[in-house]
C-alpha cells in the first residue's frame, strides 16, 4: 500500500501534529506500507487562482509552476492519503487548505451524479483510494474537531476516496510538558501504532482505538490550575 502523509503544521516536525503522526507512521510501516511523508509549510504552493485552466486549457496541468507539481502525481498515485493538521481557528491550517484547492487539476470540470449527489469525477489515472484525519488540538472538548471532521468527509467524497477514519488528539499541548513532570502517557502511544496499523492491515481503525487516542489525559480543572 502506498501512503502519502500530507502534514499541514506550519511548526513541522517540531510540532504536536509531528509528535502523534510519528508512532501512527511506524504502525503502517509495521503493517507493510509504503509511507511518505511531507511538510507541506516547507514546499512553494501558491494559492489556487480560479482560472480553471487545469480544466478547459491544459487538463490536469496547472499553469503555475511550483511545488504542487509534483505533488500531484503523488496524490493521484496513493492509496491512501493521511491529511494532518492542528485545528486552527476551527479548521485546518492555510498551508493545508492551499494544498487541497491546488488538487483540483486531478478532477474533470464536467459533472455526474454519484451517490445521488452532483460531483466531479477523477481524472483517467487517479486512484480512487482512501483518506483519513489526524488532528490535534489545544482545547480539551472533543467537539472542537467537528468543524474539520465534517470537512474532510466531504472532501473525501468530491475527491471519490473513502473516508476510513479521524485519529483525534485534544489537549496535545499538555503530553509533552506533563511528561517533563513525570507523567506517563504510553497507552496513548502505543494506541496510535496501532491505529497506523488498522489502517493499513484492516481498511480503518477501531473504534476503542481511536477512544483510547482521544482520551482525557488531566482532568480539565486541574489543567487549568496548573497551567492556566
Amino acid at each position: 500500500m502506498k501512503v502519502l502523509v500530507i502534514n499541514g503544521s506550519p511548526r513541522g516536525d517540531r510540532g504536536a501534529t509531528a509528535g502523534i503522526l510519528k508512532p501512527f507512521i511506524e504502525g503502517m510501516e509495521s503493517a507493510g506500507a509504503n509511507v511518505e511523508l511531507v511538510n507541506i509549510p516547507k514546499l512553494k504552493i501558491n494559492p489556487c487562482r480560479g482560472c480553471f485552466d487545469c480544466w478547459w486549457k491544459t487538463p490536469g496541468v496547472c499553469i503555475q509552476d511550483d511545488d504542487m507539481k509534483n505533488m500531484l502525481p503523488k496524490l493521484a498515485d496513493a492509496d491512501l492519503v493521511v491529511y494532518a493538521t492542528p485545528v486552527y481557528v476551527d479548521g485546518m491550517t492555510g498551508p493545508m487548505k492551499i494544498f487541497m484547492d491546488r488538487s483540483i487539476p486531478l478532477l474533470e470540470g464536467k459533472w455526474e451524479i454519484r451517490d445521488d449527489h452532483c460531483r466531479h469525477p477523477l481524472r483517467e489515472g487517479t486512484k480512487a483510494g482512501k483518506i483519513a484525519l489526524v488532528s490535534v488540538s489545544g482545547f480539551t472538548e472533543l467537539d472542537n474537531f467537528d468543524p474539520l471532521v465534517v470537512h474532510m468527509k466531504a472532501a473525501a467524497l468530491n475527491m471519490k476516496r473513502e473516508f476510513v477514519g479521524a485519529v483525534l488528539r485534544p489537549c496535545a499541548w499538555v503530553i509533552p510538558v506533563a511528561e517533563e513532570r513525570g507523567a506517563s502517557f504510553e497507552d496513548v502511544i502505543e494506541s496510535l501504532r496501532d491505529a497506523g496499523h488498522q489502517i493499513v492491515s484492516n481498511g480503518r481503525i477501531a473504534d476503542d482505538t481511536l477512544s483510547k487516542i482521544s482520551r482525557e489525559l488531566i482532568p480539565r480543572q486541574q489543567i487549568f490550575e496548573q497551567f492556566g
